[in-house]
This record gives C-alpha cells, structure tokens and sequence, in this order.
C-alpha cells in the first residue's frame, strides 16, 4: 500500500469545500456509521479531530514526496499578456500624476491631457528660453506653468485660471516664443490682447526678457495714426507678435483697406479674459468676432487666461473652441493666500480719511497702493495726501498716456511711494515687491477684491490688504468676508451672518458705483458758500453769452428789471436773480 492509497482511505468521506465543512471533533461511534476505517483502536468516548488546513497540506505534501513550499505541477501561475501589462503600467502612471496635481493644486477638465512638467527641463522648450527664464528669477516652473505650457505647446485651445502673482504671462509667452522659432516676414503670427495699455506695454517687456536672442519682432500699437501706415497692406511684413487693446487693433481693422494684416496668426491669446467678457463691455464679443473673422489661419489657436472664473467665459470657450481643455490652479475666484487681509470698519465716508491718516502716522512700508472707485475721487483724495509729507501721485483714465507712463514709471523706480487709483490698475499690473494695498471705497464685487489685492503677495513675497467700509458698504460685505475668511485670515463672525444680497442687486451695484460724499476737510459751509460762489459766476459767464451788451457793466444789476433774461435752477437764493441792465 503506497502513500496515495493511504491518503484515499483516511479522506474517505471527507469533503474539503469550504460549504460543508466538518467539524472540529467527531464521536468514534459517528465516523463508524459513516464506515470511515481507523488506524488503531479507540477507546468509547475517545473523539477524532479534523486536521488543519496546513496540516492537511503538509501530510499530503509529506506523502508525495514534495518539498515544503514546493507547488503542484498541475497548478502553474498565469502570465499577463503584453497589453495587460501595458495597460497596467499606463494605470499606474495615471495614479502618479493625479496624485501630482493633487500636490499642487492642479484640476483640469478634457480629454487626452498631457502630463504636467516637472522642471523647466521637463517643458521641451528650447534651451535659450530655458536659460532666459533662469536669468528672469524663475528658479522652477509654477503650477500653472507646469500644466499649461505642455498643453500649449501640443497646440490645444486652453482657458486656464490660476491665482493673482502666479506667472501666468510666462506660461502663455513660452509656447508661443518656442513655436515661432526665429524672425519671418509673414506678418504677425502671434496676436495677445489686454484690456489696458499698461498691461499691454508689461507684457511687451515680459516677451523681450524672455525672447533674448532669438530677434522677434515685438510690436505695441501706441498710435494708431503711424500703425495704419507700419502695419497695413504696404509695409514690409517684417514682425513677428503684437500685443494690444480691442480697441485699437479693432480700429485698424475697420479701416478701408484694413490697417493690419492678421491672416497669419497662429496663437490668438486673452489675458484677463472676465475682464473683456464683464456686463458693462459687452462690445468685446463683438469686437473679437471682428478679430477672429480677420485671424482666418485654419491652424489659429485660442488660449484665455484670468485670474478668476466666470460662467459667461467659461460658456463662451465651449461653444467656440473645439477640444477645449480647462486648468485651474486652486480654488476659483478665492484669494491668493499669501496677503494678510484685513476689515476695517471707519463709521462714515469722514472716518476714511481719518483712518488712512492713522495707518500713515503708525508707519507703512512703501511702495503702497490705494483703490477708488472714480476718478475724480483720485483726484481728491490726492488733493489731501500731497501736502502730508509723503510721496504720492495719482493716475486715472484722465490723464494723457505720457502721463500714466511716467507715473507708472517714477512708482517702480521708487521716486513715488504712495499711488492712487482706480480700476485701470487693479488687472495684471506687476509691481515688484508691493507691501499693503488699501481698498479706500469698497470693491463693487467679489472678483474684484481678488484682483485689487492681488497687487500684492506676487511671486512667493508677502503683503498685507486694508479694506474700508462704512454702513453703505453692507450688501456687499459678506461675499468678500468669506474670502477673507478662507484665505486663513481672522474676521469677525457677525459679518458672515449679514443679509445676503440677490443677484439682481449684485449686478446693479457692480454696474454702478455707489454714490459717496467727496474726500475734504474742508467745512460743509465752508464747502455750501464756495459752491454758491461758484454757481454764480458759471450763471454770470452764461448771461454775459446771451447778450453780449451786458459786458460793458462787467457785472449782474439784480435790481434792474428792463431786461426779460430769465435765471433758471438756482438753488442757493430764495429769490430769482433780476433782470440784465442794458447799457444807454
């Protein structure tokens, strides 16, 4: 009797499926119904017990002749075929860079989405834009650069959205430089639109430092008088990339024949894009289907970058952007967080002017920037700083471009410390090493607290924002106290429990700017008699128009009743002026 018919008599009527399982301890006088044979006597009451799995396992091994360990030769383990293994190790690569973008704050939306770089090797760039970079202070690619640049330079339409300071001009300047390679006298092949010129003349300089010598031609449009003639159907093609406003590129467009030439254009590139896209210019979709008819290249490509996210954009690039893929970079609409934000209840539009005197007595690390909502408030509010001893100047829409160049100018040579403004210079503006930006007048909107103080706290650096409200400034207070609030900064909590406004009144307020007392120290009826006086002269200069003959008296007779000259509309005399007295 060998060792396999041993092993067949001793599991004779057991089973080894794990649904019916035998238990532990049989009686002697159970296993003989079942005719299961032993090998020795047993006693009466003397029970049988059940191996264990393992030392079932061993015994039969042990009977066998096989080695502990050792597998059976019917029981061999399966390969993966080649595509399993691929798609196996395409699921794990997947798994890693989900888990990279994790890391830095990256989501994308769309199909086929390359992989983010790691390094500035990483990018596939030429080597002289690499060492460009280098030289420009970027020691490392910033999350949206990371993600966008690969897309960009795979030629895919893009809408990408990452937070103030975060180098967001470099990711859609290095494709575009890289693709263009050298100089070519076919007319511009890159076109980048701004919705201001300072931002437009900015993102010249950034496409200079990094383009060092490679010889592109960088153009502005400055003044459109000389553009129609450098640019138009005559001209020598000899430039490469233009970067302007909608409105000067749209004039030259609609010039007979057109002032420039855009059938050349690979790249059509929209910095802040929400910006263009707001209720109150709705005028730039028309003007950018103006641009796209005259970008009629079929290899055109559309690439749109902001600082913050709004549905009429986002709706806008789907519908008319063909394998569209979206990137993000952090929360959207959400502050950067490297600024300490700070609510500064002041009472009334007289505690403002209290309270920036206040900061400016305990001390402030210039350069500094202050936010109005007009500008004639810059105006005023200029008017009371530029004799405190400080040095501010002021820059608005009204101010000739000469002007706002050399303000803008003196402010990054340091020449001035304190600058007030207005809108015109809270989109993109990059100025090196901004400490405290105070919000003067309330933002009109959420979007717009990101950006204003987004001036600070670029590129890694620290800043602080001061933001001012009175009780008008209510209905707008709780949407931008939860950005603070989530940007890590601490705010009272009765703000975050104020009345929410709907949205038929948050799109009348961000239309127009509240109504607010001017920025004086000069007494009310100090203020009440020198508007009288004014008034009057202005009524006075208006008659003298009328009738040039009352000019020899050289002022109004108010008692002289010949003349039939009616005063309308004036608010500070009780009584109506009188007549003109006609000379004899």
């Amino acid at each position: 009797m060998d060792a396999y018919d041993i092993f067949k008599k001793l599991t004779k009527g057991l089973s080894f499926s794990s649904k019916n399982k035998m238990p532990k301890d049989r009686p002697v006088k159970e296993l003989a119904k079942e005719n299961v044979p032993v090998l020795h006597e047993i006693g009466e009451n003397e029970v049988v017990k059940t191996p264990k799995k393992r030392e079932r396992d061993d015994s039969i091994m042990l009977m066998s002749g096989m080695n502990h360990g050792e597998k059976p030769e019917g029981k061999k383990r399966k390969l993966l075929s080649e595509e399993q293994l691929e798609s196996k190790k395409l699921l794990l690569e997947k798994e890693e860079v989900n888990h990279y973008r994790n890391l830095n704050n990256i989501s994308v939306v769309g199909r086929r989405v390359p992989n983010p770089a790691r390094s500035f090797e990483d990018l596939n760039v030429d080597k002289d834009i690499v060492s460009n970079l280098i030289k420009c202070g970027y020691d490392e690619p910033t999350p949206i650069q990371k993600q966008a640049v690969p897309i960009m330079l795979e030629k895919r339409s893009l809408l990408a959205c990452a937070p103030t300071g975060s180098g967001k001009t470099a990711a859609f300047l290095i494709p575009i430089i890289h693709h263009l390679k050298t100089p070519q006298r076919q007319g511009f092949r890159a076109l980048i639109l701004c919705p201001t010129r300072e931002l437009a003349s900015q993102t010249q300089r950034e496409c200079l430092r990094l383009s060092e010598g490679r010889g592109l031609k960088i153009h502005i449009i400055s003044k459109v008088n000389k553009a129609i003639s450098q640019y138009g159907p005559k001209s020598n093609q000899n430039y490469d990339i233009l970067i302007t406003t909608p409105n000067r590129l749209c004039y030259l467009l609609k010039q007979d024949p057109p002032g420039i030439q855009l059938g050349n254009v690979q790249w059509l590139v929209i910095d802040e894009a929400d910006k263009l896209f707001e209720d109150g210019s709705r005028s730039f979709r028309d003007q950018l289907n103006q641009v796209l008819e005259a970008c009629n290249n079929n290899d055109r490509k559309i690439a749109m970058f902001s600082a913050t996210h709004t549905p009429v954009v986002a709706k806008w690039c789907v519908h008319n952007m063909p394998g569209l893929i979206r990137v993000t970079v952090g929360q959207r609409n959400a502050a950067t967080d490297t600024v300490d934000q700070k609510l500064q209840f002041v009472g009334s539009e007289q505690g403002k002017l209290i309270a920036l005197r206040d900061l400016i007595r305990q001390g402030i690390t210039p350069p500094v920037l202050i936010f109005v909502q007009s500008k004639d408030r810059a105006q005023q509010l200029f008017n009371e700083l530029i004799y405190d001893g400080i040095m501010v100047d002021v820059i608005h829409a009204d101010r000739t471009q000469t002007q706002r160049d050399n303000v803008v100018k003196c402010f990054r040579e340091g020449k001035i410390w304190v600058l007030i403004c207005t809108e015109l210079m809270a989109r993109g503006i990059d100025f090196k090493g901004i400490n405290l930006v105070i919000n003067y007048d309330f933002p009109p909107s959420a979007i717009s607290y990101v950006h204003r103080i987004g001036r600070a706290g670029r590129a890694g650096r620290r800043g602080q924002a001061v933001t001012f409200f009175t009780e008008e400034d209510t209905p707008l207070l709780r949407s931008i106290a939860y950005i603070v609030k989530e940007s890590g900064c601490e705010i009272p909590e009765y703000l975050l429990t104020l009345k929410k406004k709907s949205k038929k009144e948050a799109k009348k307020m961000a239309k127009k700017a509240p109504a607010r007392d001017d920025i004086t120290t000069v007494p009310l009826y100090d203020r009440i008699k020198g508007g009288k006086k004014k008034k009057f002269r202005e009524i006075e200069k208006r008659m003298r128009d009328k009738d040039p003959k009352s000019k020899k008296n050289g002022k109004i007779n108010k008692n002289n009743k010949k003349n039939n000259v009616k005063v309308k509309k004036i608010s500070f005399k009780k009584k109506p002026l009188g007549k003109l007295n006609k000379s004899k």
